[in-house]
């Protein structure tokens, strides 16, 4: 955890009492004492410090702090994902590492090998994503948090949800391991607006119904090589590459 965040209701005259796994992790990861400063962030916020006013070393742990944000949020990320919802655990792990790295929204769909029990698991019923997303904000000493949303069914996203959407994008990206293009050449030459939409399957991959629907979409089916990765290994790599990408084509102008 490199930065404390809260809400702005937890703040009442520039100030707040925590005694939940922030004040644990100030006491004992942290070490702090009165008098110390730490970076502090509101969610969907701004950022600045916190300087501790009063703290309980013991169980249960509480720490007092006199708040100043003198920085604004973080900027949007120009990038969104769509991805074929995986196991609940995994799940877990791509919502904090993509959060980290900064996405805008993050569109869970179902696909042909996505097992239909994925969707009762209380992550997904109970869309209990903000725990894992702040946690990747933690990681980020970050405050913009993604955007996520469920899409139960396949071809009422991608036939009636998607195009409403697809002018906000200038180029649509289909992982896919047997994508003729490599991600350089996914991309249109001038991205207006400069957002990047892409599409990660399941573990099993996209079946030809799912990419046949994409391509009528516009999407370029893509590939980084001829391994197959996790879920989670691939959102890192992609993520990284069009990352790489997006500056190389702002330099450029």
């Amino acid at each position: 955890m490199n930065i404390i965040l809260a809400s702005p209701e937890e703040i009442t005259a520039s100030r707040i009492r925590l005694s939940d796994h922030r004040a644990e992790h100030i006491v004992k990861v942290l070490r702090s004492g009165p008098g110390d400063i730490v970076r502090f962030g509101i969610i969907n916020g701004g950022r600045g410090k916190a300087k501790i006013l009063d703290l309980k070393r013991k169980f249960p742990f509480s720490v007092e702090l006199q708040v100043e944000i003198f920085e604004d949020m973080d900027r949007a990320s120009p990038i969104d994902l769509v991805l074929a919802l995986p196991r609940p655990i995994m799940l877990k792990r791509v919502l904090s590492q993509v959060s980290a790295m900064g996405v805008g929204t993050i569109h869970l769909i179902q696909a042909n090998r996505v097992e239909k029990s994925f969707w009762k698991s209380s992550i997904v019923s109970g869309e209990e994503f903000l725990p894992h997303l702040l946690h990747g904000l933690e990681q980020a000493v970050a405050t913009r948090v993604p955007k996520v949303v469920v899409h139960r069914h396949f071809r009422p996203f991608i036939e009636d949800f998607f195009p409403n959407i697809r002018e906000q994008y200038g180029s649509l990206l289909l992982a896919h391991p047997d994508g003729g293009s490599s991600l350089q050449e996914g991309f249109t030459e001038k991205i207006t607006p400069e957002r990047v939409l892409l599409a990660i399957g399941p573990e099993g991959g996209w079946v030809d119904f799912e990419v046949k629907k994409f391509l009528e979409q516009g999407f370029t089916p893509c590939s980084i090589g001829e391994r197959i990765l996790k879920v989670d290994t691939a959102v890192i790599a992609l993520h990284s590459r069009i990352s790489l990408l997006l500056e190389q084509l702002s330099i450029q102008r």
